[in-house]
């Protein structure tokens, strides 16, 4: 039932959604500027049902004249009384909130002490006291994942968040007249004044990395709230973005490298007990990687019942760590779930299209999805290892760039006519061609350059008329800014944080959103503490990666928890096997979308160049198989678009 929009309503549905719409929570909402301009609330509605599938167990809805807010809710904590938009006692400010604040007893009693009366037992709740009590300050406070809306209407001001690491998504598109919100692209595409408009410097930078980084998306008119950043805007006048936390390098030395291990230990264990905060049935994704492992052994520590892990594998031995998941499985008697990806997998693309609204070249999302598919069958919440490689400097990229620095010795102009002269001569289907392509890069930031299409490739790649517009400001220009101005003067930890703002953020992290998301899943990363984080931010960048061990010292604070082939064994990764899927299972596949076709990528690209790659990889002269896939998701992602 649906009333004038110039009355204050909170609608609940109760849970009727089927099983495949079934996910986490999704916020959303939409303020005009001119308060004589009503939002109805059939927009906010339409736009709830377009995330339908992050919230079955019920949905709300707030507006008042020119403010609507939205909710999908999946039932985490405090089952009976957590429905949103919830508010404070005098029903002045309203909140949407996405995520979970694992320190938030304590802020409660904090809260109750000064004098701030509650109504539920939720964390959402605490958000609107630490408001009334800190004003924009409140961020600082919280201790967990988040993404959230705040509507003051004594003050008629619009507030949001995204938690440090933006583990939880907020995208935004703002004009002259209104402000509209959510967590995900699609409840905002229908929502704006201006029909949503193909940015090509996105274009250029989806190719280069495989997805759009820092606040900007595929589309020129909608946003994204950075991580770690706040978004004000109040009496409809100009809008405020400010950052409130950053994560800095400042190295103690003077600490023994046990001393190290112990202080990782008793934070990560703080961590993960933290994270089991829960009114519903938990688990945990276990790869075989030290990460996953960790907090495995960890979760067992404080579980007072078996830990129940999810594995996915391969047929293909080399990308298959289900042995290293059993080892870990056995020693902590959990109980373990195992499955198997198929190439015939690859037909989830167009569910995957659907899901991330925008371009994403990372494969990893069909294991990713399908792991989160399987353990949603006996949970509800899962914790993950993510953020360990970033923290702990654990990707083989650290050791081959920092390993590269030694034959960057020429001054930067030499360097660039040397190896780049270098790079233009060897064949692409030789190996080589990527270091000396670094290599021709000023020694300062070379490492900002890594891509999956280099510039040289994307030249040929892009239509002539199109190239000539893009070159103009190449999408590494960013990857370069954060490098030159991560302010430690440490190669290793720059970038380590290149990848905390970027990688991080824009793919592993929105990967497991967007798959958990689908399938009612809510995931946890207890590695991602802010806490944590700044601790290892003080541990000496040589302890993290020694020589050529990466993960020097997780590994050894890990030692008593983990079997020594877990610790020792080479790190494999999360990848899918599509260096032989597009040359045996998937070879057809590959020639009707991107061959023999005249399909959407036409529009953009030189397929002749296309066709050449293709041919390269089957016939193993190099392994194109991440530039494949990221023009198959492109593919599909504009072919939906028609």
């Amino acid at each position: 039932m649906f009333c004038d929009a110039s009355t204050i309503i909170v609608v609940t549905l109760e849970n009727t959604i089927n099983e495949q719409k079934k996910a986490m929570c999704g916020i959303c909402g939409k303020v005009h500027f001119d308060t004589d301009r009503p939002v109805s609330q059939n927009e906010i509605h339409k736009m709830t049902e377009l995330i339908v599938h992050r919230g079955p167990d019920d949905s709300g809805f707030y507006v008042n004249q020119n403010v609507g807010l939205g909710f999908r809710r999946l039932s985490i904590i405090d089952l009976e009384t957590g429905h949103q938009p919830l508010t404070n006692e005098d029903s002045t400010v309203w909140i949407v909130f996405n995520g979970e604040i694992y320190n938030h007893l304590v802020l409660r009693e904090n809260l109750i002490a000064k004098g701030h009366h509650f109504k539920t037992k939720t964390d959402t709740e605490t958000i609107v006291h630490l408001y009334e009590e800190y004003g924009s300050e409140c961020v600082k406070h919280l201790r967990g994942m988040f993404a959230f809306a705040i509507w003051d209407e004594k003050k008629k001001k619009l507030f949001c968040a995204r938690d440090r690491f933006g583990i939880k998504p907020f995208f935004y598109s703002i004009d002259n007249e209104s402000i509209v919100f959510g967590s995900e692209i699609k409840c905002i595409l229908g929502q704006t004044n201006t029909a949503p408009m193909l940015s090509l410097p996105m274009l250029d930078q989806y190719l280069t990395f495989g997805y759009s980084s820092k606040d900007s998306t595929i589309y020129q008119n909608i946003k994204k709230l950075s991580p770690g950043h706040i978004l004000e805007i109040e009496q409809g006048k100009e809008l405020r973005i400010s950052k409130y936390w950053d994560i800095h390098y400042r190295p103690d030395l003077n600490k023994t490298e046990d001393e190290w291990c112990s202080l990782i230990d008793d934070k990560l264990s703080e961590s993960v007990k933290m994270h089991l905060m829960s009114d519903v049935p938990l688990g945990a994704f276990l790869s075989g990687g030290v990460d996953s492992s960790a907090v495995v052994a960890l979760m067992s520590k404080y579980s007072n019942a078996p830990v129940k892990t999810f594995s996915i594998g391969f047929k293909e031995a080399e990308f298959n760590e289900l042995e290293y998941a059993r080892q870990v499985a056995h020693k902590y008697k959990t109980e373990h779930h195992e499955q198997i990806v198929e190439p015939e997998s690859v037909s989830l693309l167009p569910r995957l299209v659907d899901s991330y609204d925008e371009p994403f070249a990372d494969s990893s999302a069909i294991p990713t999805f399908f792991v989160s598919k399987f353990a949603r069958e006996f949970v509800t919440v899962v914790l993950s290892g993510d953020g360990g490689d970033e923290l702990f400097a654990g990707y083989d990229k650290y050791q081959r760039m920092n390993n590269m620095r030694k034959y960057n010795v020429l001054p930067n102009g030499l360097s660039e006519l040397f190896w780049g002269g270098l790079h233009k001569v060897i064949p692409n289907s030789a190996k080589g061609k990527g270091a000396t392509y670094y290599l021709s890069k000023p020694k300062k930031n070379f490492p900002a350059y890594l891509a999956i299409w280099q510039q040289s490739e994307r030249e040929n790649l892009f239509k002539k008329e199109i190239w000539e517009n893009l070159k103009k400001s190449l999408a590494e220009s960013q990857r370069v800014d954060w490098f030159t101005n991560a302010g430690s003067k440490d190669f290793l930890f720059d970038m380590q944080k290149m990848d905390m703002k970027g990688y991080m953020v824009d793919d592993i992290l929105t990967k497991v959103d967007r798959a958990s998301m689908q399938n009612s899943l809510e995931v946890r990363v207890p590695l991602l503490d802010h806490e944590f984080a700044e601790l290892t931010a003080t541990i000496p960048s040589g302890l993290k990666l020694k020589g050529n061990s990466k993960k020097y010292i997780f590994k050894k604070a890990m030692e008593n928890y983990l079997p020594d082939s877990i610790i020792t064994h080479k790190k494999q990764g999360f990848t899918v096997p599509l260096k032989s899927w597009f040359k045996e299972d998937l070879k057809e596949y590959v020639n009707d979308r991107l061959v023999n076709t005249n399909g959407p990528l036409y529009d953009y690209l030189n397929m002749d160049h296309v066709s050449k790659i293709v041919d390269e990889h089957r016939h193993g002269m190099r392994d194109f198989n991440d530039k494949i896939w990221s023009l198959l998701f492109l593919d599909q992602w504009l072919d939906r678009g028609k």
